[in-house]
């Protein structure tokens, strides 16, 4: 294959001839880097830190670079990038980070701005990633840590040769606000930038490249797979103590539990410093809670009280103002990590602490510094904030790593580059059916996200958010502020129950999918868009069919979103249920597909009307689904070494194959080949009785698994 392309781009603006060059150069396979201008050398990718995981890539099939490569057009003007990609008229578009409201994005402009989530899908997020999926197989990352703007197919070029034509709104019915565009435009304000541009053939093998080129995507601790509570924010150790033998008394699963601001002496803004009235002891409470197979997470922000021991030396070293009257370290700084760090090690990590909730590093401008704000290391206070969470991630999992040692935790704020970092993005904001539509836009640009439970106003709704939990990348209960219980409601307790011991029977399967996304960079939740056979005019309405689409593209993008349904790992559909709604429609992907909980038929490429009753939560298995298990649940996830019984499902009729992953999983002994892969194979035997079979594990690899049984789930 090619490796280099270059393409020089002649176009006027402004009446004066410019040039820009944009060389394109092979960096993996199927992922190309494009130079305009001078760019910045402190960049998203630069500050991740990761390496593309070339194995991945191996696994990839061979393309060429896209003909869209040679359309691109560029230019440098008064210290400003100017880009535009082109569209065609039947293309969707997909990604631009963390937006909570619409999965489509085309006719969307998008200012990508490190921020609180207030209500509106306008880049103004807690992940403004500027890193985009077409749905005709490629995708564009700008590399830029600068605030930048997207419009998203909106804006007509006069020169155009797809210009709309002028229509008269008083007499014209198919006049539209919003006339036909054929490209993103994107203006950064910087004197130049890297692109790079990723192809398919597929939008998933587009996000694969994406993934891999970040380094794979996060292979959490097994325990990290668990179920989790965050307790109140004043709890002491005896109260933490109380809140495991209460969930042990009520036979309820718990892997880790998260300690709110009230674990250290000063927070808002922090000294990193355990309190000693309410945790006289910490390292012997940490072991004490690791005894009892408990992890601790342990929330904080990054600004550093005066009263912290950090201040007096932090503070050449932090910005020129200060969150909460706590001074801001400078990241940017390597002597400002090394000193973070440090402190966090010997107060936190070294003791046993699991991880971290690493909160208030994305904004609201009113609390965060100001763009005005500077900083020792000279990178202005935008890019600083573009990359803050960046930066927070990095340096926790490099401590981690060093103790050799996994970690799992939250985070604010994060951005392109993260995808192997092992951190769940969360907020303040709480609407259950848009937490949904975040967790499916989380798989096209390499975050995670948790719909997580806090409170409720009816047993109904509890259990609704709690149901769709156990279908995410962690299930947890935050109860900081309202110090509910999984048993809170009496009146649905044992249903939260069943589905808190699904999670933890479905452990085998969860964990494999996650190595599935470290290893192939496949995200283990994501849109149906993305899944074969996903035919989106199932969703068009009566009303739409009767409209002239080619007239009013946007239109089609709107009422074509699928966005209350899911795909969670290989075989699994989900479709939530929220708070009220006694039944939905579901849209089936072409194949057979089966009832996760009975294994019988509902149906194949079509929509049905499902019923399932307040106990259910609707999830659907694809014909030859293999669903690792655990034979019996347990109170905590299986410790390194630990054997357990695997049950192994298989739904429909279809022949198929599976591979189950398996490590010590807690170690990062995996990157050194300390791991097993294990061939699950279902076929017929010559009376056409469908059967199973699992490869043994190769000599010296790790193997947890005690006795296999099969339970073929469709008569």
């Amino acid at each position: 294959m090619k490796t280099n392309f270059l393409f020089i781009i002649f176009f006027a603006l402004f009446g004066l001839q410019s040039y820009a060059q944009i060389q394109w150069q092979q960096v993996e396979s199927g992922v190309w880097k494009g130079i305009i201008g001078m760019p910045e050398t402190y960049n998203l990718l630069k500050v991740s830190g990761t390496s593309p995981l070339k194995e991945g890539f191996a696994r990839l099939p061979e393309v060429e670079i896209p003909q869209l490569a040679s359309e691109v057009k560029a230019s440098v003007v008064d210290r400003k990038t100017y880009l535009s990609f082109p569209l065609q008229r039947n293309e969707q578009l997909y990604g631009l980070g963390l937006n909570f409201k619409t999965i489509n994005l085309r006719g969307k402009i998008f200012n990508l701005h490190m921020d609180h989530y207030a209500g509106n899908d306008n880049g103004r997020t807690h992940a403004p990633i500027p890193f985009y999926v077409s749905s005709l197989g490629y995708g564009i990352l700008i590399n830029s840590a600068r605030y930048m703007t997207v419009y998203a197919g909106t804006g007509s070029r006069k020169d155009s040769p797809n210009a709309p034509p002028a229509k008269d709104r008083n007499t014209d019915r198919t006049w539209t606000a919003s006339p036909y565009s054929d490209e993103v435009s994107v203006l950064i304000p910087a004197e130049g930038v890297e692109i790079y541009l990723f192809a398919g053939p597929t939008p998933m093998d587009v996000i694969r490249r994406y993934n891999l080129l970040c380094g794979g995507g996060t292979l959490p601790p097994r325990w990290g797979l668990g179920i989790t509570q965050r307790v109140h924010t004043l709890y002491t150790a005896e109260q933490v103590e109380q809140e495991v033998d209460d969930f042990d008394k009520h036979g309820f699963p718990l892997d880790f539990i998260g300690l709110e601001p009230g674990w250290q002496s000063k927070a808002y803004p922090c000294t990193f410093e355990w309190d000693k009235g309410r945790f006289p002891n910490a390292a012997d409470f940490v072991q004490k809670m690791l005894s009892r197979g408990i992890r601790l997470n342990l929330w904080t922000n990054p600004y550093v009280s005066p009263q912290s021991q950090l201040y007096k030396e932090m503070y050449p070293l932090s910005g020129s103002h200060t969150v909460w009257c706590g001074i801001v370290p400078d990241l940017a700084d390597e002597k400002a990590r090394e000193l973070l760090i440090s402190k966090w090690e010997k107060e936190h990590i070294t003791i046993g602490v699991g991880g971290y909730k690493l909160d208030e590093v994305d904004g609201f401008d009113r609390w965060l510094w100001p763009d005005v704000a500077t900083f020792p290391s000279g990178i202005p206070s935008e890019m600083m904030r573009q990359t803050y969470g960046l930066w927070m991630q990095r340096m926790t999992t490099d401590a981690y790593r060093k103790q050799n040692k996994r970690t799992y935790g939250l985070v604010r704020a994060s951005n392109a580059g993260a995808s192997s970092f092992p951190y769940v993005l969360y907020n303040d904001y709480y609407n259950h059916r848009d937490f949904v539509t975040a967790l499916i836009n989380s798989g096209f640009c390499g975050i995670l996200w948790t719909p997580e439970v806090r409170n409720a106003k009816t047993g109904e709704e509890w259990l609704r958010r709690f149901q769709t939990v156990v279908f995410s990348p962690m299930a947890m209960i935050d109860a900081w502020s309202s110090r509910l219980k999984p048993w809170s409601f009496p009146e649905v307790a044992e249903q939260v129950k069943e589905y808190a011991m699904l999670r933890m029977r479905m452990m085998p399967y969860w964990y494999t999918e996650f190595a599935r996304y470290h290893f192939d960079g496949i995200p283990p939740f994501r849109s149906m868009n993305l899944e074969q056979g996903f035919d989106v005019q199932k969703s068009l309405t009566t009303t739409l069919e009767k409209q002239n689409l080619e007239e009013n593209p946007y239109l089609e993008k709107i009422t074509q979103e699928i966005k209350d349904q899911y795909m969670a790992g290989e075989y699994l559909l989900v479709a939530p249920l929220f708070a009220g709604e006694k039944q939905r429609q579901v849209v089936l992907p072409k194949g057979n597909w089966y009832d996760f909980y009975t294994g019988e038929y509902v149906g194949n490429g079509e929509i049905i009307t499902v019923t399932p009753g307040l106990e259910r939560i609707p999830v659907y298995v694809k014909d030859g689904g293999i669903i690792p298990m655990l034979k019996q649940a347990t109170l905590r996830t299986p410790k390194s070494g630990e054997k357990f019984d695997l049950e192994i499902r298989h739904y429909g009729k279809a022949e198929n194959a599976y591979r189950l992953y398996d490590d010590d999983g807690e170690t990062f002994d995996y990157e050194q080949g300390e791991y097993s892969w294990r061939d699950i194979k279902v076929t017929r035997d010559k009376k056409g009785n469908l059967q199973g079979t699992i490869s043994k594990v190769p000599k010296g690899k790790p193997d947890n698994i005690a006795n296999v049984t099969w339970k073929f789930m469709t008569k």
